[in-house]
């Protein structure tokens, strides 16, 4: 089975439910989608690295590392960076806290990020955007560029309308059109 029709089967009966769910936007919707079942799993880590790292490199997104705004990012900018390794040239990883530390060296961008560096902002879910903007703001503020971001699913709420306009380019690996055919 292609890697693209697998993550969508694993997104499927693993992240996917129906109910009644408020979201993080405050928005109520008939579904809801936690992307860690499928981004913390071992095979989803290994399909979301691998289509990840070939959208970034098909976009022409030049990465100096990759990351996002802490929990939902971190797995599939590890998963990217992983990747990348057995695929060199080799892209760290970096996570962006909700809010600097407020003891040791007070950073709210851990792990593999340098000042000035180009970088792709991931997510696993993208509703409003406002986990991806949250985390771009981050990086400027630190001196970065944001080249692109990446969600693992985009729900076709604004959040690409509204990252565009902060001049940024977005793909998601899966539309939420494609996740909900056939439940």
């Amino acid at each position: 089975m292609a890697a693209q029709a697998r993550l969508l089967e694993l997104l499927r009966t693993r992240s996917l439910r129906v109910g009644d769910f408020v979201l993080a936007s405050g928005r109520r919707s008939p579904y809801y989608i936690d992307c860690r079942r499928t981004t913390m799993s071992a095979e989803g880590l290994a399909l979301i690295g691998a289509l990840g790292l070939d959208a970034i490199r098909a976009h022409g997104w030049t990465a100096d590392a990759v990351g996002g705004l802490t929990l939902g990012a971190d797995p599939v900018a590890c998963a990217i960076a992983a990747a990348s390794f057995r695929s060199p040239p080799p892209i760290p990883a970096f996570t962006v806290r909700k809010a600097a530390k407020t003891h040791g060296t007070a950073r709210r961008i851990e792990g593999c990020y340098e000042p000035g560096a180009r970088v792709v902002i991931v997510e696993d879910v993208m509703t409003t955007g406002g986990s991806a903007r949250d985390a771009i703001a981050a990086v400027r503020a630190e001196g970065g560029q944001v080249t692109g971001v990446l969600a693992v699913v985009d729900r076709g709420e604004g959040g690409r309308e509204a990252i565009a306009q902060d001049g940024v380019p977005v793909h998601a690996l899966v539309q939420v059109d494609e996740l909900l055919r056939g439940t």
